[in-house]
């Protein structure tokens, strides 16, 4: 009797140690870092417009329910700071560290800068933006409401300058300027990006004009065929964001413009991140919502020579 009772008794102490055991692990999970929520590795993908997202609270002060530094810089935020932490996949790697999104809810859009992930192989759940108490105040939520700690809310990246670069004057003879095409200006700032504004059905645009055929302003071959283009076919660049790194090489996007549209083909980038230079004739970088096109898709939209040169469009891909 006295061996059966010691069994027991050993086999009731190891089953207490296992609970014990599985809630400090799920207490561990739930405090550390910027990781709260219910455990979940895949975020829904990142759509072009607007992604929909769970809104959380933490703050980033030392001592705060953010546990560590933040990853981005290994620093401590006042909660006075518009900044957030995106699940695993949404956080990708690092790869948002310090880029803004936008946040649309309750009726008002915000932008905040990604400064953590909120790990969702640690307990956050895979749709979280968890944002600092300036981002729910800026969104107009009232601390003693229902909503604020928990929102749904919807989410996008939002483009930023990437720097800026100094113009500088053109050689002699440098800096065609056919089709009204500025030149850069020693000691001018000018802006680049690395970005352009989020693609939707119908994205605005401007549209400027562009020469591809040799000698044209346009400088050098398109750079999706290394090919020269006649001024009478329908060709466009896009700035460097809607170019998105040769995807949109030789693929084919309608243009509305002038309450007409037309389809035109994308052989080029119109760079957004660099200009001032001789690989770009000496012209200022393109700003970052340009569709640059040939006479052609001027002439398809029936807009008057007189007026050719910029016009607010919307594009979308064919």
């Amino acid at each position: 009797m006295e061996q059966k009772y010691h069994i027991c008794s050993s086999g009731a102490f190891l089953f207490i140690f296992i609970i014990l055991l599985t809630v400090c692990l799920s207490i561990e999970a739930q405090t550390s870092g910027a990781s709260r929520k219910l455990v979940g590795q895949k975020s829904p993908l990142v759509s072009q417009q607007h992604t929909k997202a769970t809104l959380t609270i933490n703050s980033f002060e030392k001592g705060g329910d953010g546990g560590g530094p933040s990853e981005c810089d290994g620093q401590y935020h006042s909660d006075k700071t518009m900044i957030v932490a995106l699940s695993t996949r949404w956080y990708n790697n690092g790869k948002r560290c310090f880029d803004y999104i936008t946040i649309n809810g309750n009726g008002r859009s915000v932008r905040a800068m990604v400064v953590d992930e909120c790990d969702s192989t640690r307990g956050c759940a895979d749709d979280i933006v968890d944002a600092s108490k300036a981002v729910w105040k800026a969104l107009g939520v009232k601390e003693n409401s229902r909503d604020w700690g928990e929102m749904k809310v919807f989410w996008s990246d939002a483009c930023n300058p990437s720097g800026k670069i100094i113009g500088r004057n053109p050689p002699l003879d440098q800096c065609n300027q056919e089709n009204q095409s500025e030149c850069c200006k020693r000691g001018k700032l000018y802006t680049t990006y690395k970005c352009s504004p989020q693609v939707s059905q119908r994205t605005k645009a401007t549209l400027t004009i562009n020469s591809f055929q040799k000698g044209g302003d346009g400088g050098a071959p398109s750079e999706c065929d290394d090919k020269y283009h006649p001024d009478n076919t329908p060709v466009v660049a896009l700035s460097t964001g809607w170019f998105s790194n040769r995807r949109r090489c030789l693929d084919y996007v309608m243009v509305y413009g002038n309450g007409k549209s037309v389809k035109a083909r994308v052989v080029d980038e119109c760079d957004s991140s660099m200009g001032c230079d001789s690989d770009h004739d000496y012209q200022p970088p393109c700003p970052n919502n340009i569709v640059d096109a040939s006479k052609a898709v001027w002439k398809a939209l029936g807009v008057p020579e007189s007026d050719w040169g910029e016009m607010e469009v919307q594009w979308s891909d064919a």
